[in-house]
């Protein structure tokens, strides 16, 4: 077993960041994690206005916000319009937040590894 093996030489090769995390604890997408990133500078936006400064479509900008809403990433809140009718508005969690998230996320896969290890070589049928 070589050296790129050992848990140093795995955390010292990484290139993980906050946003790689984000990516790899949640099961997000490039796409997704950019759109949580720029909905911090971005608060209260609308997908119309999300897709404006993203240069991405509306349609799969709403998927993003969809997914990330269900990873609770993301507030939604309805507003009215004065001409009838309603529009959501989107808000990123804050970082904080996000990192009580991620080391919850984190915990659980971990835990749920230690498991698997242990179950490791028993006879289960």
């Amino acid at each position: 077993m070589g050296s790129a093996s050992t848990p140093e030489a795995l955390a010292e090769d990484s290139d993980l960041d906050f946003t790689h995390l984000l990516s790899c604890v949640f099961g997000i997408r490039d796409h997704e994690r950019r759109t949580y990133l720029t909905l911090h500078n971005h608060a209260g936006s609308t997908v119309e206005e999300l897709a404006a400064v993203l240069d991405r479509d509306r349609s799969n900008v709403n998927r993003s916000l969809s997914t990330l809403h269900q990873k609770g990433l993301v507030e939604r809140e309805r507003r009215l319009l004065d001409s009838g009718g309603y529009v959501y508005q989107y808000t990123a969690v804050d970082i904080d937040a996000a990192r009580e998230m991620l080391h919850a996320g984190l915990d659980e896969w971990v835990d749920a590894v230690h498991d698997e290890i242990d179950q490791f070589g028993t006879d289960e049928s």
